[in-house]
């Protein structure tokens, strides 16, 4: 089995794009700038050592060291020994509203960041369970299928934003008609959703959906992310107060009713999100209390890392650019 110890670092690999639109257009303006200055071919026949394509190869030098630099700084590890152990859990899907409401700043930094911290630290408690990501709006998608791997959840949830789902309103049955079509079939217990929203707009036909996935074994958690009093809602693409169609300001408030009476249908528990380490314990605890189903498998213990050689790949790539001969203007020699 290949890991990352530190997959979060890969991130650094989107620079390698953006290096090389900054090279390709160095060297169109390289090129433009010769040629107001004359012919091309006879400049870089002036250039004492001039070799074509040595640019490039320089660029893809330093280009391979810097992705192996930054494998390396991932330490990519290999399991080395496995072990046959008993794990105990249940299934839980997260259901994140990622509607416009949701950037309203009535809980700071905005109802969505806050919203997405709190996943990050219910999954760094949760110890043995498989976890899901959904994420509505107007429509519902699933965008994390259940699994164990806590780093790639942790990484997806980084990408979250309201752009991902255009159909824009709450419509929270879809979420957990999703979620019922993503746990498994086959058993009545062991599953959990939670759904993680400001209540605001959503579907009348909410309720008698909880009520059918509760009936099917699934406990239904909410979460109330804003204030009953509601605030304006930051547009970040006109940088101005989101307006309705009169040219008034947008209010936003929490929908504390409808979350209450979602969790209810659900035989499971509302929390009003103020502390975002003490929602996380609360929402965990309530799912470690759980039936729990055995999940006994082989996992790997031990480890072996591989860091070293692609740090040492790339700064043996880093050497060999420096070691690439330079080139210089030819100097004119005056006959005596």
């Amino acid at each position: 089995m290949l890991r990352f110890q530190e997959i979060s670092h890969l991130m650094a690999l989107i620079l390698i794009p953006v290096l090389v639109a900054l090279f390709v257009a160095m060297i169109y303006w390289r090129r433009r700038k010769l040629k107001t200055l004359g012919d091309e071919r006879l400049i870089n026949t002036q250039i004492l050592g001039f070799i074509p394509g040595r640019q490039t190869l320089r660029f893809v030098l330093l280009s391979l060291a810097l992705v192996s630099i930054v494998i390396g700084w991932a330490n990519l590890q290999m399991g080395s020994k496995t072990e046959k152990v008993q794990r105990k859990g249940v299934d839980v899907i997260i259901a994140l509203d990622v509607s416009k409401s949701m950037l309203a700043r009535d809980i700071q930094p905005n109802r969505l960041a806050r919203a997405k911290q709190l996943v990050q630290s219910m999954i760094d408690k949760m110890k043995n369970d498989r976890v899901g990501l959904v994420v509505f709006a107007g429509k519902a998608y699933l965008q994390v299928p259940l699994t164990i791997d806590y780093s790639a959840m942790k990484m997806m949830m980084q990408n979250v934003q309201p752009d991902l789902v255009p159909t824009q309103g709450t419509v929270i049955s879809q979420a957990v008609d999703l979620a019922m079509r993503s746990f498994s079939q086959k058993e009545k217990k062991y599953k959990s959703l939670v759904i993680i929203s400001d209540g605001e707009d959503h579907d009348e036909t909410a309720v008698a959906k909880v009520k059918e996935a509760a009936e099917s074994g699934v406990i239904i958690h909410t979460v109330g992310i804003g204030s009953p009093q509601g605030t304006t809602i930051f547009d970040p693409k006109t940088q101005t107060v989101k307006l309705d169609d009169a040219g008034n300001p947008v209010i936003s408030r929490l929908n504390e009713d409808a979350l209450r009476s979602i969790a209810s249908a659900g035989r499971g528990t509302y929390t009003f999100l103020r502390n975002t380490d003490n929602a996380a314990q609360k929402i965990v605890g309530e799912i470690d209390g759980m039936e729990q189903k055995s999940l006994g498998a082989v996992v790997f213990t031990d480890f072996s890392s591989y860091f070293q050689y692609f740090l040492a790949v790339g700064f043996l790539l880093l050497i060999i650019e420096w070691l690439l001969p330079g080139s210089r203007v030819k100097q004119k020699t005056e006959v005596a």
